[in-house]
């Protein structure tokens, strides 16, 4: 008689919440086709009249681009709130379990804070500006509730994280430091910096100075606290991996710190829009490239610290091509995707409005080809990770009766 094989995926993991993760952020890589490509005068960001006006009177090359971005814009959004649906479901019956109580127990506490809410949240105000018409004209009231949403989410990350840490620094001997040899404790600092930025983009969108100012508060206190944890943990991390090595199957984390700077500095992105539109502050466009081209330099340098890292312990040969599964392999997904969204703020943001370079030129194109690049490999490794892990199983091989 053959006997049922299980998905890697029916051992559960809070690691799989990077899945959804993984998947928000690539809504966000598509969006930046709409953000940089779509005119949208008097707005800071594109909605949908804008993008229709565009698709129907732009050439066909921009209505190529847009009819791309809104058919990725929902696939990546249908494959993001199913997993996080699926992680949800998964992690209120994994709170019942005695591997739950012992993941409370060690250093894998921090994996709870890869709930990626925050994203929840941000993915749908991006979908409400594309898909949903005559947003704009209600945004004002909405800002408010989001402000409210991202402070209630902000306060449950601060309180897991206060669990951690109120364990761990009043109990001596709890926290193993030969298990600290990864960037895996940079989780939490990652779920405050998704709050800031979702709690600067009032900042940069809204007209109202108060509630401008209240975004800009809260998101520097959410932005410093990720700062701060980010700072402490990647210092003490590394220590431990010079001393001992990188854990093998927490090996992606090493680039943590890419999509972690993409998220701060767009949150710095839009706090100086909304300074310089509320508050008259100066906004220089050269101190914009050398702020982007610094964040860069700082990704690319983890970024190829991370793949020596992973191509020495032949982490890809296992894990992605191979046949052994971790759930700690979707973090390979927010590097590329962190890379993507930062290049194209870099190329537009920077590069364009400093004319260093012409808007749609050959090297224009060239560029973005690198950050458009790193989005489809993304999508390719969203799509066969969820294979690995949530595909039907073959089945084993028949066992004769004794």
């Amino acid at each position: 008689m053959s006997h049922p094989v299980s998905r890697p995926a029916d051992t559960y993991s809070p690691l799989y919440f990077l899945g959804a993760l993984g998947a928000g952020g690539l809504i966000v890589t598509f969006f930046m086709y709409l953000m940089f490509w779509v005119p949208h005068p008097g707005k800071s960001v594109p909605v949908f009249e804008d993008i229709m006006a565009a698709l129907a009177t732009g050439s066909p090359a921009l209505q190529v681009g847009i009819v791309i971005a809104m058919a990725g814009i929902a696939a990546m959004a249908f494959v993001h709130y199913k997993s996080l649906l699926w992680n949800l479901g998964q992690y209120r019956a994994f709170r019942q379990t005695e591997a739950y109580r012992k993941l409370r127990s060690t250093n894998g506490e921090s994996q709870l804070l890869a709930m990626p809410l925050a994203m929840g949240v941000n993915g749908g105000f991006m979908l409400g500006l594309v898909f949903v018409p005559g947003l704009w004209s209600v945004v004002e009231y909405l800002f408010p509730l989001a402000m409210i949403g991202f402070a209630i989410i902000g306060g449950m990350a601060l309180y897991m994280i206060g669990n951690f840490l109120g364990r761990v620094l009043t109990k001596g001997g709890v926290f193993d430091v030969t298990a600290h040899n990864s960037f895996a404790q940079l989780l939490p600092a990652f779920a405050l910096a998704m709050v800031a930025v979702g709690f600067a983009a009032p900042a940069a969108m809204s007209a109202a100075p108060l509630v401008q100012g209240i975004s800009l508060i809260g998101s520097t206190f959410f932005g410093f606290a990720s700062i701060i944890y980010a700072t402490v943990a990647a210092i003490t991390g590394f220590n431990s991996m010079l001393h001992y090595g990188t854990a093998r199957e927490s090996g992606p984390t090493l680039m943590i710190i890419v999509p972690l700077l993409t998220v701060l500095g767009i949150m710095f992105l839009r706090q100086d829009h909304g300074l310089h539109t509320a508050f008259a502050a100066q906004d220089q466009a050269a101190d914009t490239l050398v702020f982007l081209s610094r964040l860069v330099a700082v990704q690319v340098i983890f970024l190829l610290l991370g793949m020596l890292v992973l191509r020495r312990q032949g982490y890809f040969r296992s894990f992605v091509f191979g046949t052994e599964t971790s759930p700690g392999s979707y973090a390979l997904v927010c590097p590329g995707v962190g890379m993507s969204v930062m290049l194209q703020f870099w190329i537009n943001k920077g590069l364009v409005e400093s004319d260093m370079l012409a808007q749609f030129s050959a090297a224009y194109w060239t560029l973005t080809a690198i950050a458009i690049a790193f989005q489809f490999g993304m999508v390719w490794l969203v799509l066969r990770l969820n294979r690995q892990h949530f595909g039907r199983p073959a089945a084993a091989p028949a066992v004769p009766a004794e």
